[in-house]
C-alpha cells in the first residue's frame, strides 16, 4: 500500500547524538489523516517540545491537532491552553480530561468513519486513558498516576490499531522519550513561515542574520516583533535538521562506496587479479 502520510523520527541507534556516525529513519506510523500530539498539563508541560512534535507532524502530511490532557488536575488550564494557542495559532488545540470527560466531545469532528488518527507523545501523558475513553471500554492497561508529579507510568510498549465505535481508527504508539527530527525541512518551513518570510526582506541574499547591515531578522528581534525564543527555536531545529542530513548523506555515500568496491573486487577476480 502506498504511503500517503508518514511520521518518522531520527534513530541514532543507541549512540549519543553528537557521536553518531550514521542516522537512520524510524517510521512510527503511516497512512493517517490526523496527528494527535498529546501532552499532559503537569510538571512536564513544555511548549518547545510540542513545537518539535509539530514540526515533524507537519512533515508527515497529516493534519496536526494538539491535546492537553489531565486538565482536571490543574487549577486553571486556560493559562497553558492560551500559551499553546499563541505559539501555534493555525493548529487546533484542546484541553481534555479522559477521567471527567472534559473536552472529549470536541474531538468528534476528527473521529468520523474512515478517518485514521495517530497518537504521539511522551510516556505517561495519558494516551492509554484517552484511548479507553474513546473506545468506551478498557482496552489498554492504565497504571496509577504518581502523586509526586501527576505523571502516569509507561504502559504502551508497541504500536496497535484500534477501531472506534464511531468507525474511525486510532494508531496508538509507545511513548517517546526524545523526538529526533528527520527530513524535516518542509515541516520547519511550514511551522516558521513568519521567520523565513523575513529572509526575503534582508538587504543581502546571502545574509547570515548576524551582524550584516539591513538584516530584517535582526531588526525584527530588535523591535521584538520576532521573539528571541522563537528565533532560537528556529535556529536549533535547522541545525538539527542539517546535522541529520549530513549524517544520512554519509551513510548513503558509504553504502555507495562499499557497493562500488565490491563490484571492483568481483571484476578483478574475473580478470585474474588484474585491474582494468
Amino acid at each position: 500500500m502506498p504511503r500517503r502520510t508518514k511520521f518518522s523520527r531520527a534513530d541514532y541507534s543507541g549512540h549519543a547524538v553528537g557521536f553518531a556516525k550514521t542516522i537512520l529513519e524510524q517510521v512510527v506510523a503511516t497512512n493517517f489523516d490526523y496527528v494527535f500530539i498529546i501532552s499532559s498539563l503537569n510538571a512536564d508541560f513544555n511548549v518547545s517540545r510540542l513545537l518539535r512534535y509539530l514540526t515533524q507532524a507537519r512533515q508527515s502530511g497529516g493534519q496536526p491537532v494538539v491535546l492537553l490532557t489531565k486538565a482536571d488536575l490543574v487549577e486553571d488550564y486556560s493559562v497553558p491552553l492560551a500559551e499553546v494557542k499563541l505559539a501555534m495559532p493555525d493548529v487546533p488545540v484542546h484541553a481534555i480530561s479522559s477521567h471527567s470527560g472534559l473536552g472529549l466531545s470536541e474531538l468528534e469532528t476528527y473521529m468520523t468513519p474512515g478517518q485514521t488518527v495517530v497518537f504521539l507523545g511522551m510516556s505517561g501523558v495519558g494516551k492509554s486513558s484517552l484511548l479507553n475513553a474513546l473506545m468506551e471500554q478498557d482496552v489498554m492497561k492504565v497504571q496509577a498516576i504518581r502523586e509526586v508529579d501527576s505523571r502516569g507510568r509507561h504502559t504502551t510498549t508497541h504500536r496497535q490499531l484500534f477501531m472506534l465505535p464511531s468507525g474511525a481508527m486510532v494508531i496508538d504508539t509507545p511513548g517517546m522519550r526524545e523526538l529526533g527530527l528527520f527530513d524535516a525541512d518542509e515541516g520547519i518551513s511550514a511551522g516558521f513561515a513568519d521567520v523565513e518570510d523575513l529572509f526575503a526582506q534582508c538587504r543581502f541574499t546571502d545574509c547570515r542574520h548576524q551582524s550584516e547591515p539591513g538584516c530584517a531578522v535582526r531588526a525584527a528581534l530588535a523591535d521584538q516583533s520576532l521573539s528571541q525564543e522563537r528565533w532560537a527555536l528556529y535556529v536549533s531545529q535547522q541545525q538539527e535538521s542539517k546535522f541529520v542530513q549530513d549524517k544520512t548523506s554519509y551513510l548513503i555515500h558509504k553504502n555507495a562506496r562499499s557497493k562500488s568496491l565490491a563490484m571492483q573486487t568481483k571484476q578483478m577476480k574475473k580478470n585474474g587479479g588484474r585491474k582494468k
